[in-house]
């Protein structure tokens, strides 16, 4: 099964965290504090693996996990870091961001591989926290949790021309004749229901690959038929062969079918409408001489170049071939998808990470960098205490406390913990 879309949620490893502990030796009488730094939780990266070729991997297995660093312990002993996960991916598969819509990860060169989710930072074990005055320190550092997100992944198959055409224009016939590839044929519409690739050999030694694209349809853009999934693999092409049947039996309209593709190609993107096109009049073994002369018309109005063939008679096709050939030398193999927001996740602190709020008289202050604050501090614990109220004067948070009105004996809620306020 041919599978080019699909949703998966990812999440990167949790950071171990930091260990409370002090060195114990014989003839020692006061060690000092020797606790180790948790491990740093597992990366997740894309990597192309060039023996798929299709999505359908992810068809059932929809969450992948990196491994969690372990918890640091005694003698500055710091725990191993997590495992990094790497998902294989067929080439030609762009990685999109659910929430935001933008790519942030294009899988279209052999053996890439991309970082996407960076793993959780381990928590500092307690001998990073002492000091000339605090000299046992009681806590350690809680490590990051990982961050989780869900992705689109998108396969745009790479090919250098895709075939354009309503349904039953022979596009399929046309590709089993140049290429090794299989396509089922019949005639009856939509017997192509997922693209097929194939290579054409030329006869100084070259080749390319050609797509053929199932039939685009009216409303193809807005998701008609299976049209966004099509529309989707056109995109990746450097040339377009737009097939026309001039032979009338059908009942179509050749240069109404013309117009009808382009305005979606349009609508599905700007930039695709531009990409370089050459009119293929098919089956003139069978052509009606008005619907020929109607499509010369049209490609000298348009400017465009036109080829006449019969792809069951194989006449025209030879001539065709050596002609995309040297068309495509001339094409370069610019970046075809654009990466708008390459980004990696990460969970980095950022000082002003944190907002206060007041409901029913008690003070909610919240945020990245007060989880990760509370996550180092040790309530029960005098020294730790006053490390809290130090850090939350360094953050700028007692001060806005006091901008807001708190007073002494007042309920304040960092994180999940409830503290009353004292001078």
């Amino acid at each position: 099964m041919f599978t080019d879309y699909t949703k998966i949620i990812i999440k990167s490893g949790d950071g171990g965290n930091g260990a409370v502990s002090f060195r114990r030796e014989k003839y020692v009488a006061a060690g000092g504090p020797d606790g180790g730094d948790g491990g740093k939780g597992g990366d997740i990266y894309f990597q192309v693996d060039k023996d798929k070729n299709t999505l359908i991997d992810f068809r059932y297995n929809k969450k992948f996990k990196a491994g969690n660093g372990e918890n640091g312990s005694g003698s500055h002993c710091n725990g191993k870091y997590g495992k990094d996960l790497y998902i294989k991916v067929p080439i030609g598969t762009v990685v999109k961001d659910v929430e935001t819509g933008k790519v942030v990860a294009d899988l279209s060169n052999p053996e890439q591989t991309e970082l996407v989710l960076k793993g959780g930072r381990g928590g500092r074990g307690n001998s990073h926290f002492a000091t000339s005055t605090r000299q046992a320190p009681r806590f350690s550092e809680d490590g990051d949790k990982g961050e989780e997100k869900e992705v689109i992944l998108e396969l745009k198959l790479l090919a250098d021309v895709g075939l354009l055409g309503f349904p039953n224009v022979g596009k399929s016939t046309f590709l089993s004749i140049v290429t090794d590839a299989k396509p089922k044929i019949a005639n009856y519409h939509f017997t192509t229901l997922q693209p097929n690739l194939g290579v054409v050999k030329t006869k100084n030694g070259d080749g390319f690959v050609i797509a053929d694209i199932p039939g685009i349809i009216e409303g193809a853009s807005e998701g008609v038929g299976l049209g966004i999934q099509f529309l989707r693999h056109v995109e990746r092409t450097r040339l377009l062969l737009h097939f026309l049947d001039v032979s009338g039996q059908e009942g179509r309209n050749p240069v109404d079918d013309f117009y009808t593709i382009n305005k979606e190609l349009k609508n599905y993107s700007e930039k695709l409408s531009t990409r370089k096109q050459i009119i293929v009049a098919n089956k003139i073994d069978i052509q009606n001489e008005e619907l020929k002369k109607e499509v010369e018309a049209l490609a000298k109005k348009e400017g465009l170049e036109l080829y006449k063939i019969s792809a069951a008679t194989k006449q025209g096709v030879q001539e065709l071939i050596d002609h995309v050939a040297e068309v495509l030398k001339t094409l370069p193999k610019e970046e075809l998808v654009e990466v708008e927001d390459k980004k990696v996740y990460t969970l980095e602190e950022k000082e002003d990470d944190w907002t206060i709020k007041i409901e029913d008289g008690i003070f909610i202050v919240s945020g990245r960098a007060v989880q990760r604050l509370m996550g180092r501090v040790n309530i029960e614990d005098n020294e730790s205490m006053y490390y809290l109220q130090k850090c939350l004067k360094n953050m700028g948070i007692e001060d806005k406390l006091k901008e807001l009105g708190v007073c002494e004996g007042d309920t304040v809620i960092l994180d999940d913990w409830e503290l009353e306020w004292y001078e």
